[in-house]
C-alpha cells in the first residue's frame, strides 16, 4: 500500500511539473485543447506498444516450452541408441561389461588401419616397380616416352621425402627403397643411351685426329646426342628453377653426351698427369693447364660447327625451354665442353694441394698459374656456366675460399714478398739515386724505392685477377701496406739517424769526428737528404698515381666504399671491420666525403717524410752557406776602398770566392736530384737567407764608400751569377730584392751623372726629410722593396753620409 501511494505522488509530481511547464502563463490556457489531445495521441500508442509486448513475451514462453520438450525427447532418443550400441558392442566382442568392449574394439580397428597402409604400400611399390619396367621397356625405343614413367617415380619419390619428415621419419625403408629405385633406373637408362652412343663415337673415331665425319655418321651422332639431352632435360629444368636460390653455391651439371665424349679425354688427362710421365711434375702445373687448353682449342671447332645446332633445336623443343635457357649462354656449345672438361681437372688439382702445403714455392707458382688458367677461360673463352653468373668465379675461387687454402697462400706470398723486400734493401747500391728511372725534370728517388715500387706493382698484378673482394683487400692491406710501412719506417730512421749525427758533430765541437761531420754536411749530407727525400716523393707520387689512375684501385675503392656505407656494425672484409680498414687506408671510408682514396693514410705519411726531408735539406744548405761566409763576413775592406781603383769594382773579393765554391757545389747536385719545382722552393728559401745573412752581418755592420759599395754590389752580381747558373735565369737576383735595392742605393754617386739623374746627397736628404718624400725618392730610383725606415737604415752606412 505504502509502495502504490508512492508511485501515484510520483505520478502527481511528475502530472504537476508537465502542466507547470506547458502552462506558465494565462495566455497559455488557449491551448489546452490541443495539449489534451496530444497527451491522448501519447496515450494510445503506449497502450499499443503494451499489448504488443504481452504478445511476444506469451509466445516467448511457448517457444521455450516447446524446446524444452524435443531437448527432453531427443535425451531419451539418445540413451536408448548408447544402450543398443553397449548391447551390440558386447554381443560382438563376447565381453561381460561396455569398457572391456570398446577396448576389444579399438584393438581391432587399429589392425584393419594396419592392414590398410600395408596394402596402400603394397600399391605404391607396384607402382614403382611397374613404373620402372615400363621404362626400361621404352628407353631403347623412344626416350621420351621412357621419361614419362621416371618422371612419375621421380615425383613419387621426392615427395616421400618431403613427407616424411612431418610423419616423425615413419617408413624409412619404404622411402630408401623408392629412392635406390628411381637412381637404379635413372643409372640404366644413362647406361643404356650412353653404350649406344660410344659406339657411335667410336665408329666415327672420337677423338682421333682424323675423325670420320660422314652425313650418316653425324645423323648418328646427333640422334644419340639428342637421345641424352632428352633424358637429362628434367634434371636440368629442376636446376634451373632452383638456380634463383642464394642458399647454395651454383654447381653446373655435365651435359650428358660431353659426359660421354670426354671420357677418352679424361682417359689421356689421367695417363699424362696421373702416373709417373714427366708430365707429372709437381713444379710444373703449368703442363696440367696447358694441356686442357689445347684440348679447347682442339675440339672447339667440332662443337661449334655440329654441337651448337643441336643444342639450339633441343631448346626450342624441350617444353623447359625457358628455364634452360636460363642455364645456358649464348656460346653454350663452347661453355658446355669447358664445363665438361673441368671436373677431370677439380679432381687433380685438390688430389696437388696437400702434395706442396708444405712447399711455399710450388704452392705460390701452381696458385699463380691457376689463376692465368681461370683468367684465359673467362677472357679468351668467354667462359660462363650460365647468364645469371655475371661472372665465373674460377678454380681459384674454389681452392681458395671453398676449400680454405687463402689464409696458407696469403701467407707464403707475404713472405715471399718481405724476402724480396729485404733482398733490395740490402743491396749495396740499394741507396743511390736512381737518375734514370724518372724524367730529367723530377725528383730522383733511390735504386731502393723504384725497386720496391716495381715490387709492389707485381704483387698487384698477382692478385688482379682474383674474384673475392675480401681477398683483394686483405692483399692490400696484409702485403703492399705492410711494404710501404717498413720502407716509411726505413727512410724516417734514417732521417733520425742524420739528425743524431749532426747533433753528436755540434756535441764535439768539431773534434775528434772530422769523417763523421763530412758525411753529414756539404753535398754528402745533401745526398743523404735526397736520398729520403727522393724516396718518398717517388713512392707519395705512386700512391696517388695508383688511387687516381689505375682502374683497379679505383674499383676496389668504390666498392669498399659501398660495404662501408651500409655496415651495421660487421667485418666487410674477411676478418676486418670498417674502422680497422679505414685506420689502415683512409678516414674516409664510410662517409660522404667523395676526395677520399684507398692510399690516403700511407700517401699523407710519405708526403710528411718528403715535406720534412725538404726541410732539413734547407737546413743543412742554409749552414753549409753561413759556414762557407763566415770569413767573408768578417772583412772590412768596404770604407777603405780607393775612389780611384777602378780594378777594384771588376773582381769579386777573394773571400768570397772561397764561399761561392761549396754554394756551387751543392746547387749543382741539386739541380740533378730535385725536380724543377722543388729546387726553385729550395733555392728561393736559399736566397732569402743569404739575403738576411748579408744584411745582418755585412750591409749593417760595415760602413761603406762609394767603391766599396760598388765591390759589394759586385760581388752580390757573383752570388746571383752562381745561383741562375742553377735555378734559372733571375732566381737569385729575384730571391734578394731587398739586399738588392739596399746596394743600389747605397753605391749611388755623390752627385747625379747625367741629366735627370739623382745623387747621393740628394737621395739622402730627401729621404731624411719625411717619409712622403722619402718615398717619392724611392719610386723615383725604382726601389719598391725597401720601406722608409730601412732606407735610412742603408744611408746611414755609407761613410759620407751628412745626416
Amino acid at each position: 500500500m505504502g509502495t502504490k501511494t508512492t508511485s501515484m505522488d510520483e505520478i502527481s509530481t511528475k502530472v504537476e511539473d508537465y502542466l507547470n511547464d506547458k502552462l506558465q502563463t494565462p495566455a497559455d490556457l488557449d491551448g489546452i485543447e490541443s495539449l489534451l489531445s496530444s497527451v491522448k495521441d501519447q496515450h494510445s500508442l503506449l497502450q499499443k506498444q503494451l499489448l504488443e509486448t504481452e504478445e511476444a513475451v506469451d509466445q516467448a514462453r511457448q517457444s521455450s516450452k516447446n524446446h524444452e520438450i524435443l531437448i527432453t525427447q531427443r535425451v531419451q532418443e539418445f540413451q536408448e541408441k548408447q544402450a543398443d550400441i553397449d548391447r551390440r558392442l558386447r554381443n560382438i566382442t563376447d565381453s561381460s561389461n561396455s569398457d572391456e568392449a570398446v577396448e576389444k574394439f579399438e584393438e581391432s580397428m587399429q589392425k584393419l588401419r594396419t592392414l590398410d597402409i600395408a596394402s596402400g604400400y603394397f600399391e605404391l611399390l607396384q607402382e614403382v616397380d611397374q613404373l620402372s619396367a615400363d621404362a626400361r621397356k621404352q628407353i631403347k625405343v623412344s626416350p621420351e616416352n621412357a621419361l614419362k614413367p621416371y618422371t612419375r617415380l621421380q615425383g613419387i619419390s621426392n615427395a616421400l621425402k618431403t613427407l616424411q619428415p612431418a610423419a616423425e621419419d615413419a617408413a624409412p625403408h619404404l622411402v630408401d627403397h623408392v629412392d635406390k629405385t628411381c637412381g637404379m633406373l635413372w643409372r640404366h637408362m644413362k647406361d643404356t643411351l650412353s653404350v649406344e652412343f660410344e659406339q657411335t663415337l667410336n665408329r666415327m673415331g672420337w677423338p682421333g685426329k682424323n675423325m670420320k665425319v660422314s652425313d650418316e655418321l653425324l645423323r648418328e651422332w646427333e640422334a644419340g646426342t639428342k637421345k641424352l639431352l632428352r633424358l637429362q632435360g628434367p634434371e636440368l629444368s629442376a636446376q634451373a628453377k632452383a638456380l634463383g636460390s642464394q642458399s647454395t653455391p651454383y654447381q653446373p651439371i655435365v651435359l650428358l653426351p660431353l659426359e660421354v665424349m670426354v671420357k677418352p679425354l679424361e682417359l689421356r688427362f689421367r695417363y699424362h698427369f696421373e702416373g709417373d710421365r714427366p708430365t707429372n711434375r709437381l713444379d710444373k702445373p703449368e703442363y696440367i693447364m696447358t694441356h686442357v687448353l689445347e684440348l679447347l682449342a682442339t675440339y672447339t671447332p667440332f662443337f661449334t660447327t655440329h654441337l651448337q645446332p643441336v643444342l639450339d633445336t633441343w631448346l626450342q623443343e624441350h617444353e623447359a625451354a625457358p628455364e634452360l635457357k636460363s642455364l645456358l649462354t649464348s656460346s653454350d656449345a663452347v661453355s658446355a665442353f669447358i664445363t665438361a672438361l673441368l671436373p677431370m681437372l677439380r679432381r687433380k688439382v685438390f688430389n696437388l694441394l696437400p702434395k706442396i702445403a708444405h712447399q711455399p714455392q710450388l704452392l705460390s707458382h701452381f696458385v699463380h698459374e691457376l689463376i692465368t688458367f681461370d683468367t684465359a677461360l673467362r677472357d679468351e673463352w668467354g667462359y660462363k656456366p650460365s647468364v645469371l653468373q655475371k661472372v665465373w668465379k674460377g678454380l681459384t675461387w674454389e681452392v681458395l675460399v671453398e676449400k680454405n687454402w687463402f689464409g696458407r697462400w696469403l701467407q707464403v706470398e707475404k713472405d715471399f714478398a718481405l724476402s724480396r723486400y729485404e733482398s733490395i734493401i740490402d743491396a749495396k747500391d740499394a741507396g743511390e739515386l736512381d737518375y734514370d728511372s724518372v724524367d730529367m725534370g723530377r725528383t730522383k728517388p733511390t735504386k731502393a724505392a723504384v725497386r720496391v715500387n716495381d715490387l709492389l706493382e707485381s704483387i698487384t698484378d698477382r692478385y688482379r685477377p682474383l674474384q673475392s673482394f675480401s681477398q683483394k683487400l686483405r692483399f692490400l692491406i696484409d702485403i703492399q701496406l705492410a711494404i710501404f710501412d717498413r720502407f716509411h719506417t726505413r727512410l724516417q730512421t734514417a732521417l733520425e739517424a742524420y739528425l743524431a749525427a749532426t747533433s753528436a758533430v755540434v756535441r764535439a765541437m768539431q773534434g775528434g769526428i772530422s769523417e763523421d761531420r763530412s758525411n753529414v754536411e756539404g753535398v754528402k749530407g745533401l745526398e743523404r737528404l735526397c736520398r729520403v727525400h727522393g724516396s718518398a716523393d717517388y713512392i707519395a707520387q705512386a700512391l696517388e698515381d695508383w688511387s687516381d689512375d689505375v682502374q683497379f684501385f679505383l674499383e676496389l675503392w668504390d666498392e669498399l666504399q659501398n660495404r662501408a656505407r651500409r655496415d651495421t656494425g660487421g667485418n666487410i672484409a674477411g676478418p676486418l671491420t670498417a674502422e680497422q680498414v679505414a685506420e689502415r687506408t683512409s678516414s674516409a671510408v664510410g662517409t660522404a666525403d667523395e676526395s677520399g682514396a684507398l692510399f690516403d693514410e700511407t700517401a699523407e705519411a710519405y708526403r710528411k717524410l718528403r715535406v720534412r726531408g725538404e726541410e732539413m735539406m734547407i737546413d743543412l744548405l742554409n749552414k753549409t752557406v753561413r759556414d762557407a761566409l763566415r770569413p767573408y763576413s768578417r772583412i772590412n775592406p768596404w770604407p777603405l776602398v780607393d775612389l780611384n781603383t777602378s780594378s777594384s769594382t771588376e773582381t769579386i773579393s777573394a773571400e768570397l770566392e772561397g764561399a761561392l765554391q761549396p754554394l756551387d757545389s751543392c746547387l749543382g747536385f741539386l739541380s740533378r736530384a730535385l725536380s724543377r719545382g722543388t729546387l726553385r722552393h729550395v733555392g728561393r728559401q736559399l736566397s732569402l737567407f743569404m739575403q738576411t745573412y748579408l744584411w745582418d752581418y755585412i750591409l749593417m755592420r760595415h760602413t761603406f764608400s762609394e767603391n766599396g759599395a760598388a765591390q759589394f754590389c759586385q760581388d752580390l752580381v757573383a752570388i746571383w751569377r752562381v745561383l741562375d747558373s742553377h735555378l734559372g735565369p733571375g732566381q737569385g737576383e729575384r730571391g734578394m730584392n731587398k739586399l738588392k735595392e739596399a746596394v743600389i742605393l747605397l753605391s749611388l754617386a755623390k752627385e747625379a751623372q747625367g741629366e735627370g739623374g739623382m745623387g747621393f746627397y740628394e737621395a739622402e736628404e730627401e729621404i731624411f726629410a719625411s717619409n712622403e718624400q722619402a718615398r717619392t725618392v724611392l719610386d723615383q730610383l725604382g726601389l719598391s722593396v725597401l720601406t722608409e725606415t730601412e732606407a735610412r737604415s742603408v744611408l746611414e752606412h755609407r761613410v759620407d753620409v751628412t745626416a
